[in-house]
């Protein structure tokens, strides 16, 4: 099979960056990726989630995984356990476990190391990892220019067979590095993606400690985002993906979006940002809204920055199991939404517990009809029939100052959907006007549950006497 960059693949075979914090995994997956995708900073233990990144290596797909550091200064501040043994105490030791059940399933481990003296974290970690030493390839970067090339043999030493000497920062044998990587993979198993089943892109947003990594987790039926109670655990954006009803999903798990001046250090600042970009990867945002505290105004801003980008969007009250059985609370909540999202009364409104399950088949049954309307099409001469019909049952104005007339239209994108409107003296066209022709869309052309965008431009004859 020839591998073209521009296609998407399945049953990929996966590559995870392994180390003790700050030998430079985030830098070499962001070499690998040709992107910013991970937190760098020089903060040891900066990634504590598994980012995960389809890339080509040497000319092949791959899933690049970097993972939380390993260490043995473990952070104090303590987390509720998940287990009855109470055995996972804290943050980092939630990283660690989640780090080593990710080397187990990887097909490759890229074991890093910084240039240097051996550490007490890097020779722990080599042990723990002898049972995996087949799908080992021990690197030590850090070596540009040759810097400190005979420390860096020193990793020879506990058994392995040879070492890569890069420089993650300069790319220094990067090359041979990716040609090692390729040498040891089987893709035999990969299959084409078919276009007609493309996956549905959801990313959870919201403010922090609102249970999206526990939706993640719930969704993905895995631990790939880690669950505390602890506001911030999630630092990156986490990519898990799952199949419903025999439909493909990607669930993208985004640090919780806080309030600017409550945004301290540089590593929030970045996981924020990053967040709010995802909204331009996604297909549907699923705002998730703590039932107990309700609304927050921040809930209002990240709702427009979804709604700017002609995202799909779903409110989902989770936690709506500790609200008890009290008669109209969901119809109060509801109605407090719409007061809220005056114009978002199209954007559907779920009650959920992502602890219990409650809720999340109807979270999923609603996000693929929102996709099915963001990808749906109306050709032209149907949309200006439905353009003609609307007009006369809602004539524009005809006041010699506020008169206009839509010429006709037509579909310019479908996910955004965003219909470009021909009119007679565009600057009279109202607002007003504009909502009611995107309500009738909803309405009348199958949009009913997603934003639709229109772009107003002259018409032929407008454009012509403008010219002249």
């Amino acid at each position: 099979m020839l591998f073209l960059p521009e296609l998407k693949y399945r049953n990929l075979p996966s590559v995870v960056l392994a180390g003790r914090p700050n030998v430079g995994k985030s830098t070499l997956f962001n070499r690998f990726a040709h992107t910013r995708r991970t937190i760098t900073d020089p903060t040891p233990g900066v990634t504590r989630d598994a980012v995960e990144m389809v890339v080509f290596i040497a000319g092949m797909p791959v899933r690049l995984i970097d993972t939380g550091g390993y260490k043995l200064d473990r952070e104090k501040k303590r987390a509720p356990s998940n287990r009855a043994s109470g055995t996972i105490d804290t943050i980092d030791d939630l990283v660690i476990e989640k780090s080593l059940d990710t080397l187990k399933q990887a097909d490759i481990i890229i074991l890093m190391f910084a240039a240097g003296e051996i550490t007490g974290e890097d020779e722990e970690f080599i042990n723990v990892l002898r049972s995996l030493q087949k799908k080992i390839i021990p690197v030590v970067n850090k070596t540009e220019g040759g810097r400190l090339l005979s420390e860096a043999y020193n990793v020879l030493s506990f058994g392995f067979e040879n070492i890569y000497l890069i420089s993650a920062e300069h790319g220094d044998n990067i090359g041979q590095l990716a040609d090692a990587i390729i040498a040891k993979l089987d893709f035999s198993k990969v299959e084409l993606d078919d276009v007609e089943t493309r996956t549905i892109k959801i990313a959870l947003l919201g403010k922090p400690n609102t249970g999206k990594s526990t939706l993640s987790n719930r969704l993905t039926s895995s631990d790939n985002s880690l669950v505390s109670n602890i506001p911030g655990t999630t630092r990156d954006v986490i990519e898990g993906a799952f199949t419903w009803k025999e439909k493909h999903f990607l669930v993208l798990d985004t640090a919780g979006i806080r309030r600017r001046s409550r945004v301290e250090e540089n590593i929030e600042y970045y996981s924020v940002n990053r967040a709010i970009k995802t909204l331009d990867e996604c297909d549907v945002a699923v705002l998730m809204i703590d039932a107990e505290e309700g609304l927050s105004e921040q809930d209002k801003k990240i709702t427009a920055l979804a709604c700017d980008r002609g995202c799909g969007v779903i409110f989902v009250l989770n936690k709506w199991d500790l609200m008890g059985d009290v008669k109209n609370t969901f119809n109060a909540v509801r109605d407090r939404i719409h007061f809220l999202f005056a114009k978002m009364e199209y954007a559907p409104i779920i009650p959920l517990s992502a602890k219990t399950g409650d809720g999340v088949s109807e979270l999923l049954s609603t996000t693929i009809k929102i996709y099915s309307q963001l990808t749906r099409r109306i050709e032209t001469s149907t949309f200006n029939g439905l353009l003609e019909k609307w007009q006369s049952e809602y004539p524009p104005p005809s006041g010699p100052h506020t008169r206009f007339k839509i010429k006709y239209g037509l579909q310019v994108s479908d996910n955004p959907a965003i219909f470009k409107l021909f009119v007679s003296r565009p600057q009279a066209f109202t607002e007003s006007y504009g909502s009611y022709i995107c309500n009738k869309l909803r309405k009348d052309a199958g949009y009913s549950l997603i934003p639709v965008q229109l772009d107003i431009c002259p018409s032929r004859k407008e454009r012509r006497g403008t010219k002249t």
